[in-house]
């Protein structure tokens, strides 16, 4: 048993995506400053370029996905109506509007997030490429690409890693109320010779391992959830800067920014700078991003966390046999 744990550790660091709050990057993407090609704002000092890298503010942009890492052609196909049901309600869904005066800045954006809610909790499911990066124990971890499938009712994740070279392959599933609470997953090559498919808990400390978030935290859905729980303590101080920028676009969607700035660290804040990116046609919030403030005066502010949901494809009609570990084209075993 010891001898099992101590190899689970050696594969498991990337075998869990980050949280809903989420959001990271992909080919070709960019944010486009603004409608008059003005940057956001910049708490530090210097001025960003009016094209940013989606990776981050920082001048290192986020890495291409190769076209071998795409899902191999024997995974089963997912589609989207051009214009479904659920998009078409978000398009109607109430839009981010102007602050009223004497208000605190932040309450436009709370308002949006009530009433896109209920617009997130009627999807059924969805699909996306999701990539991510994070600052574990100080250090900034490397890009993670993989394919999503989720469902919402009963909450369902499958999980196909992308890339990195290395975990390129890897399997996670999860199900509500399935496996007494635990995910399903696998590694490649001869670690899953020798292991197989093995049972984890979502918040254990194996499955844990250089993640900021458990699996049970991915998803649109809970990503709303957390921006109404933030802004809720947030609008409760003062010391907070929003801005929204139109245009922004990622992987060729146009949204709208929000961009939050507490220039000044206290205890009650959570992040000096987040950026929230909403997408226009869906209403749908698909990247979040957040750095922590400068450790030296006039630095940049660091990278906390970063996820970007791209090719978001909404009601695509999975069941449960998406989510089955004896489904013929995935390789649980």
């Amino acid at each position: 048993m010891t001898a099992r744990i101590i190899m689970l550790r050696c594969w498991l660091p990337a075998v869990l995506c980050c949280m809903a709050f989420a959001f990271p990057t992909a080919t070709d993407s960019s944010l486009a400053a603004g409608p008059e090609g003005m940057a956001p704002h910049q708490p530090a000092s210097g001025t960003m370029p009016t094209t940013v890298p989606i990776a981050s503010t920082s001048a290192q942009p986020a890495p291409s996905l190769p076209a071998s890492s795409q899902p191999p052609a024997r995974r089963p196909a997912y589609h989207l109506a051009e214009r479904s049901e659920a998009a078409q309600a978000a398009s109607a869904a109430p839009k981010l509007a102007p602050g009223q005066p004497n208000e605190h800045p932040l309450m436009p954006t709370l308002r949006w997030a009530y009433s896109g809610l209920g617009n997130v909790e009627k999807l059924q499911d969805y699909s996306a490429t999701l990539a991510k990066r994070e600052r574990i124990g100080g250090k900034l971890l490397d890009y993670e690409y993989m394919f999503v499938k989720l469902r919402q009712k009963p909450f369902s994740v499958y999980m196909y890693f992308l890339a990195p070279a290395e975990i390129k392959g890897q399997e996670v599933l999860f199900v509500k109320g399935k496996n007494d609470g635990n995910m399903w997953a696998h590694t490649v090559g001869i670690k899953n010779t020798m292991f197989g498919t093995v049972s984890l808990k979502p918040d254990g400390p194996i499955a844990m391992r250089n993640q900021r978030y458990p699996l049970t935290e991915l998803g649109i859905l809970n990503l709303t959830r957390r921006l109404v729980e933030v802004a809720e303590k947030d609008v409760k101080y003062g010391e907070c800067d929003v801005k929204f920028y139109e245009g922004a676009k990622i992987n060729g969607r146009v949204c709208t920014c929000i961009e939050v700035v507490h220039p000044v660290p206290r205890r009650n804040f959570l992040f000096h700078l987040a950026r929230i990116f909403v997408d226009k046609e869906f209403n749908l919030p698909i990247r979040y991003e957040s750095y922590d403030w400068p450790k030296e005066q006039g630095g940049a502010p660091e990278l906390m966390e970063e996820y970007t949901y791209l090719d978001l494809k909404l009601n695509n009609g999975f069941t449960d046999a998406d989510f089955d570990i004896k489904n013929p084209n995935y390789k649980f075993r």
